[in-house]
């Protein structure tokens, strides 16, 4: 089967390019606080650390508190209808997943504070819950670095309340660490001569982000894994099955893109990011044949995946560029595949819907 790819610079057809709408975005203190972080004389030599041993879990340090007697204290009457139910003491919390936020640090907020899990104040407020992001935080929309603060923030602040919130690998963050490690340095593109700046700028690079793109951005990006399974589902970034490329196991995968990406060799990483650019393996007459490879290979009883916008799974005109004013009518996830995939990319960059949505799909 052939598979297609919407993506520029890997052999793709022509994109219009966004224009970046420029926001007054300021990362909060705390944010740089966390480092320190290696400094790299040169783009280039942003490579993920070695990992360090860091506690299970946190326990936060325990407060002398007044004891108060009944008789101290006014009794009042609660309608038990307004007390909000307990977060479940053990075992895991329920399990999110977002789809592809491409700059849209707005919409994403507004998707997570619609399904209770970070407050008015953008806090993190779902206790033990799980969330999961698909993949391409940047490029397209006005504010990507933004929108990796804030999912660096809510994974601190998850962790410590006993859930946590994590990210995998899109194509997209290959295309930004490889405009930043390699720029206008030549690739085997397979078509000829290509360079990470010029695909990264054909594809919705915004300079409002580059110029905000620091060390540890850098480093958090290339840590990120590519695959996991969580409760049955298959999480990945694009939907394609060149994730058997790279091993026979989720940790072989994983580990071969970390070690792809700490070679820092621009052909490896480039053929790394073409092959993650492929899409709509899932789609067409074999598709269901081709995510059971998937689940066969890794486990899970379906795939989840982003990458591609529903509205073009489900054959609808639209342009990844927004320049479509109505916009696509996406009511949520697209199951499809014989029911072995769901689709999560709402398509925010073409007017459509950010999905941050609740699994199993129905519970």
């Amino acid at each position: 089967m052939v598979e297609g790819s919407m993506t520029q610079g890997a052999g793709q057809g022509p994109e219009v390019e966004r224009t970046a709408t420029l926001r007054d975005f300021r990362v909060p203190a705390y944010v740089h606080e966390t480092g320190p972080y290696a400094q790299s004389s040169h783009p280039g030599d942003a490579v993920p650390p070695s990992d360090e041993a860091h506690p299970e879990g946190y326990t936060p340090t325990q407060r002398d508190l007044p004891v108060i007697n009944r008789g101290d204290t006014v009794q009042v009457t609660v309608d038990p209808a307004s007390v909000p139910a307990p977060q479940p003491a053990t075992g895991p919390g329920p399990l999110y997943v977002v789809g592809d936020v491409h700059g849209y640090l707005d919409e994403l907020v507004a998707a997570l504070q619609e399904q209770g899990l970070i407050d008015a104040a953008g806090q993190w407020c779902a206790g033990t819950a799980r969330l999961w992001f698909l993949g391409d935080f940047t490029d397209r929309g006005p504010d990507g670095i933004g929108v990796i603060d804030l999912v660096m923030r809510l994974s601190a602040e998850a962790a410590a309340a006993g859930g946590y919130c994590k990210a995998l690998m899109g194509n997209h963050e290959l295309l930004l660490l490889g405009a930043k490690r390699f720029g206008d340095t030549p690739v085997n593109s397979g078509a000829g001569t290509a360079t990470f700046q010029a695909a990264w700028l054909l594809n919705g690079g915004q300079k409002t982000d580059m110029d905000r793109l620091q060390d540890h951005h850098l480093q958090w990006m290339a840590r990120l894994d590519a695959v996991e399974e969580v409760d049955g589902h298959l999480l990945l970034h694009s939907d394609t099955t060149a994730y058997l490329d790279y091993g026979r196991s989720i940790e072989e995968v994983n580990d071969t893109v970390r070690e792809t990406l700490t070679r820092n060799d621009a052909d490896e990483v480039w053929d790394l990011f073409r092959k993650f650019t492929k899409r709509f393996s899932f789609r067409d007459e074999g598709g269901a044949d081709a995510v059971r490879s998937l689940l066969d290979t890794y486990g899970g009883t379906r795939v989840v995946h982003g990458h591609s916008p529903i509205p073009y799974l489900l054959g609808e005109v639209g342009s990844e560029d927004g320049e479509d004013d109505t916009g696509p009518v996406v009511a949520g996830p697209h199951v499809y595949a014989d029911g072995l995939a769901i689709a999560m990319d709402g398509g925010v960059t073409m007017a459509g819907k950010l999905l941050v949505t609740k699994l199993p799909l129905g519970v």
